[in-house]
């Protein structure tokens, strides 16, 4: 799925078929043009894909679980090429920081409380039928003239 063909979507399909909104979609794509813009001040190659379809790539690697080569194959390029632009784009909305989520340390200062639910998942007998002597496939086999 290329960007070209995303971009004519609804916020709700984009939303759907993408799995983030198109406004944070947006802001992923301004950190990556500041910093593709940083690293190629005065000279570099040219990316293979467009930074929006590098983002897609990524967003279909988190979302789905994709092997890079299933991406590769959809976007037309080398496996490789597909593994240094997922980490690419991974390292650099890490290092911004504006998508991070809070750490434990944070989430035990605030103020808000949790309400913790224990479910037992525990092995169970499965209730099955007793055998009796009508019920054993010999004992039909023997009954049948």
């Amino acid at each position: 799925m290329r960007y070209e063909n995303v971009k004519k979507l609804s916020n709700e399909k984009f939303r759907r078929n993408v799995g983030i909104k198109r406004k944070t979609f947006e802001k992923m794509i301004e950190i990556l043009k500041l910093e593709y813009a940083k690293k190629h001040q005065k000279r570099g190659r040219n990316l293979k894909l467009s930074l929006e379809d590098s983002l897609l790539a990524t967003v279909e690697y988190w979302r789905e679980y994709r092997t890079y080569a299933r991406i590769a194959l959809d976007f037309e390029i080398d496996e490789s090429n597909i593994y240094r632009l997922i980490k690419w784009v991974e390292d650099v909305l890490i290092k911004d920081g504006t998508f991070n989520l809070p750490g434990k340390r944070e989430l035990m200062k605030s103020d808000i409380e949790y309400e913790v639910i224990a479910v037992d998942a525990t092995e169970s007998p499965i209730e099955r039928p007793k055998k009796n002597k009508n019920s054993t496939t010999q004992e039909r086999k023997n009954d049948i003239p």
